[in-house]
């Protein structure tokens, strides 16, 4: 999916992928990766999550990533935060203390921009992606995260030929064979098709959102 399509969509406000609280997995979930306080998380495809202020409230360093520089500003205009902005290669940095938001392609972050990043949490990055693309940007990740990292992963799952994504439809064996030579837990499964009007609207009997635990 270009560029194009993501800016339209938050200058239309389409964006029905952002959530109105914290995430209920991570708040979960996250523990189980038992990371340091102070530790660095990626936030792939962050938008405007109030994730990302969660993350920083139990003590990490922050590290968004956000293609659209409305999604950006929007969130932290609902934050009531004033960030720095600097230019940092292909990346305009907006920053505040611990938490900082990369405005640009997730695709350019490079090693070097990721050495200090201990996790990463990827909520609606991998489900946001058609299937070539998505095999791109698990591939990417794992070239640029260091070695130790670890991650929590939020899926989808459901009959694709009934509605075209985004979110598409990712199933356990792509996450596994997309982290191949990863530790893949998977902690958590749940049915939400009844909160989904759109899916069921379309015919879709079941929508599985899954959580896994990633390490090296």
């Amino acid at each position: 999916m270009e560029p194009s399509f993501w800016h339209q969509r938050w200058a239309a406000q389409q964006i029905g992928f952002h959530q109105a609280e914290v995430n209920a997995y991570l708040r979960r979930h996250w523990p189980r990766l038992g990371l340091a306080g102070g530790s660095q998380v990626l936030v792939p495809l962050c938008g405007k999550s109030l994730d990302l202020l969660w993350l920083a409230e139990q003590g990490h360093r922050v590290l968004g990533v956000e293609l659209s520089r409305e999604a950006v500003a929007a969130f932290f205009e609902a934050s009531k935060l004033t960030p720095g902005v600097e230019k940092r290669g292909a990346f305009e940095v907006w920053r505040v203390e611990q938490l900082q938001v990369w405005c640009g392609d997730a695709f350019d972050l490079t090693p070097v921009d990721l050495a200090g990043c201990a996790a990463f949490y990827d909520r609606a990055g991998l489900i946001a992606l058609p299937p070539a693309m998505r095999q791109r940007y698990l591939a990417h990740l794992q070239r640029v995260l260091p070695q130790a990292a670890q991650g929590l992963l939020i899926t989808l799952e459901y009959d694709q030929a009934l509605i075209a994504g985004p979110p598409f439809c990712v199933l356990e064996h792509e996450v596994r064979e997309g982290f191949a030579g990863w530790q893949v837990d998977a902690l958590e499964q749940c049915e939400i098709v009844q909160e989904s009007p759109r899916f069921v609207a379309a015919g879709v009997g079941t929508l599985l959102e899954r959580v896994y635990r990633l390490a090296r």
